[in-house]
């Protein structure tokens, strides 16, 4: 079945109706979702034949120039799903100078970048101009692609707002907004900004709003963005993540993480993997442990410019790099073809966070393993994800390595009691200290079963040394005080005892002139 569009091509957007309730049929291909001659050809130049159910689900709704509320998995399209109807929207008229037509806003560099190619690979049959907008870059070179104007505009909320303030955009002729994974603009505080962003933009537009997962902040955030939109859900709430990903997850002690993940890289025959971590330090001791024991890996975080991380994820993609550890900064965004492994070196804590790390791997039908190394203390996150899963995650043993149980309920503190943390409750409890310190404190050791338990372990005579002695301290601070106002007051010539009276005046010496007598009158 062909869609065939209603009026000319400046209209081309508004489908008959009979042509649109039609559309949900099996077996459909990209031609029957509406699509322009040009982006069908630059589609199959891509080796794309069928679109995937959020593709087929949401491109006829963007078509229609209505608002659109979609979540999906991360892995299946959501990208495509708003790029290639807008290039058919886009495709007639001409951008201003500093006036972009749309607006694509997206919470990280890598996810800008990806968009961008996007555009540029289903937009090649078409003359649209682009730009990109994000940090880490020269703002001048952008500044020269906005002053020729631009069709698409990709974006990052904070270099946005940079170029807006400086009076080098306007936004008052955006006629299509998408907002990109907005669950992760949420988690990294954009929020603020995106809501200032959309404050500037005109009131009469098309907006489109993706999310691979909906908590209530998201729902109340798009009911304040979006106008009468049509909500187009493919992943079931219980099961977010992709079948296609094994997912596996190893209890072990904290001090043998480094050791377990090496393990299980050698154990499960591991080529190729993005490593993540939670904190941007960490990435950077982990990458410097792996090429100390022998593995080809780099490092990929906020910090690093953008050129570095750039040349860092080129470098990955042409596997001249084997192992990419990262934080979250990878960990939306970033589409590299086939691969195989994805490890939590950290356990995320945001559940959401899992699903987009582990939606690295297992993309476009592809089989993927996603493995975590967590510490009795991640008892709180483990059971957050598995409840967002629906089902437990399977656990796997880690050769030569003692596998350890997660705590329950808040094991943030009850998990250091066990081998990672065992040394610092032994030093509260008293055991693990100094043995001849130990055997003079023995004597005096109370032994009410009134008392704390926590005091125990504490001298009453030395107590009170230690009461008299900061008394005297606070006795010897007050006196030197004293003695320094005294001291000052000397110095300035103030009434003191001590003083030194015998100058006065002029003293023993009179100048000539008051020797001579007045002159008469």
């Amino acid at each position: 079945m062909d869609l065939t569009y209603n009026g000319s091509r400046q209209n081309h957007s508004r489908f008959s109706r009979t042509a649109f309730f039609s559309y949900m049929q099996a077996g459909m291909s990209f031609s029957d979702l509406g699509l322009s001659p040009e982006v069908l050809k630059a589609i199959e130049d891509a080796g794309y034949v069928e679109p995937t159910p959020i593709q087929q689900e949401a491109i006829p709704y963007v078509l229609m120039t209505r608002d659109v509320l979609g979540c999906a998995q991360t892995g299946t399209g959501k990208t495509a799903s708003f790029t290639l109807p807008m290039i058919d929207i886009l495709s007639s008229g001409r951008a201003k100078a500093r006036m972009p037509r749309s607006l694509i806003l997206t919470p990280t560099r890598e996810l800008a970048t990806q968009i961008a190619e996007n555009f540029e690979i289903y937009g090649k049959y078409n003359k649209l101009t682009m730009a990109l907008l994000i940090g880490g870059v020269s703002m001048d070179e952008q500044t020269k692609k906005l002053d020729r104007g631009v069709d698409v505009l990709i974006a990052t909320p904070g270099r946005l707002l940079d170029h807006f303030e400086r009076g080098r955009i306007l936004l008052n002729d955006i006629k299509v907004l998408v907002i990109d994974e907005a669950d992760r603009m949420l988690d990294m505080g954009f929020i603020p900004d995106v809501e200032k962003i959309v404050s500037l933009l005109p009131k009469i537009r098309q907006t489109l709003f993706f999310s691979a997962t909906m908590p209530p902040e998201i729902r109340r955030l798009s009911d304040a963005f979006l106008m009468n939109p049509k909500e187009v859900t493919v992943a079931p709430q219980s099961r977010p993540a992709a079948e296609t990903v094994t997912q596996k997850l190893a209890v072990i002690d904290q001090r043998e993480k480094r050791e377990a993940l090496r393990r299980i890289i050698k154990q499960e025959t591991v080529e190729t993997a993005i490593i993540f971590c939670n904190r941007k330090r960490d990435v950077d001791i982990l990458d410097k442990s792996l090429r100390k024991h022998g593995f080809n890996a780099a490092g990929l975080h906020g910090d690093m410019d953008q050129a570095s991380r750039t040349e860092t994820l080129e470098r990955f993609k042409d596997g001249k790099i084997n192992f990419l550890v990262a934080s979250d900064v990878a960990a939306r965004g970033l589409d590299i073809d086939d691969l195989p492994v994805v490890f939590n070196f950290d356990v995320p804590m945001h559940s959401e966070d899992y699903i987009h790390r582990i939606g690295r791997t297992g993309r476009a039908g592809r089989e993927g393993r996603a493995f975590s190394l967590a510490t009795p203390e991640d008892g709180v996150y483990v059971e957050s994800i598995e409840t967002l899963l629906g089902n437990p995650i399977p656990r796997i043993e880690i050769d030569g390595l003692d596998a350890v149980d997660l705590e329950e309920g808040d094991g943030k503190r009850r998990g250091r009691s066990r081998r990672s943390g065992g040394r610092r409750r032994a030093q509260k409890s008293g055991s693990g200290r100094n043995p001849s310190r130990d055997r003079q404190e023995k004597t005096n050791i109370s032994t009410s079963d009134d008392e704390n338990p926590h005091q125990r372990n504490k001298s009453p005579d030395k107590a009170a040394r230690n009461d008299n002695r900061q008394a005297k301290q606070k006795d010897d601070r007050s006196s030197k005080k004293k003695e320094d106002k005294a001291r000052s007051r000397r110095g300035r010539g103030g009434n003191n005892k001590d003083q030194d009276k015998s100058v006065v005046g002029l003293g023993d010496h009179m100048p000539d002139f008051l020797k001579k007598p007045a002159r008469p009158s």
